[in-house]
């Protein structure tokens, strides 16, 4: 259970086409709200001279993930360029029995995923909210993609591809942000975590006399 200073915490899980702005809004968010924590992704790729293991990321080998993968230790993975990524059960778990709030930041497979396993899981499934982040067009996630020039063309018109199939899935979200500022987003990404905080089934009264 939950400890007594947060008997209720929260599971935010938020996805967005790539170049929409969520690992911006992640950030943001986390650094307002000192109750929420990021949950610790597994990973077999190797590590870069500045991560650290169990900090940045939890570094497995690829048969280690695999065995957790058999066992369905997962809420969520998913191989990306050749490197396996994850997160474990027991990492959102442990987190919110402490009464930390947890956010994930996983694109909306990895939402799907997470959804079925709180489907079938109380815990997670009171504690669960999903936030979908999308742009106001097409348009506007190439131009912010172009912006970032960290992709070719090519590239570019991947992601966006992508970004056609992914905007299709936003009615499986609880809740959706159109893009606007990164001040305007976070106003309303707090607005949600407020919201949800105060449900009937997530507020504890006092014993009335």
């Amino acid at each position: 259970m939950a400890n007594e200073s947060n008997p209720n915490p929260l599971l935010v899980v938020i996805s967005a086409p790539s170049g929409a702005g969520k690992t911006t809004l992640c950030e943001r968010t986390l650094a307002t709200r000192p109750q929420m924590t990021r949950a610790i992704t597994c990973t077999t790729r190797p590590p870069r001279s500045e991560e650290q293991d169990g900090v940045h990321y939890y570094f497995l080998e690829a048969g280690d993930f695999l065995r957790r993968v058999q066992a369905g230790n997962f809420l969520e993975h998913a191989t990306v360029h050749g490197n396996s990524y994850g997160t474990l059960k027991s990492e959102v778990l442990g987190k919110l029995r402490t009464g930390q709030d947890v956010l994930l930041n996983v694109d909306v497979q990895g939402a799907a995923a997470v959804r079925a396993q709180a489907d079938k899981d109380p815990e997670l499934k009171r504690a669960l909210v999903t936030v979908f982040l999308a742009p106001t067009s097409i348009a506007q996630l190439e131009d912010r993609l172009r912006k970032r020039a960290q992709d070719s063309t090519e590239v570019i018109q991947k992601r966006l591809a992508a970004a056609r199939h992914e905007l299709g899935q936003w009615r499986n979200f609880e809740y959706v942000i159109m893009t606007s500022s990164i001040e305007e987003d976070l106003r309303r990404m707090l607005a949600i975590l407020d919201a949800e905080a105060m449900k009937q089934h997530r507020t504890v009264l006092p014993a009335y006399d």
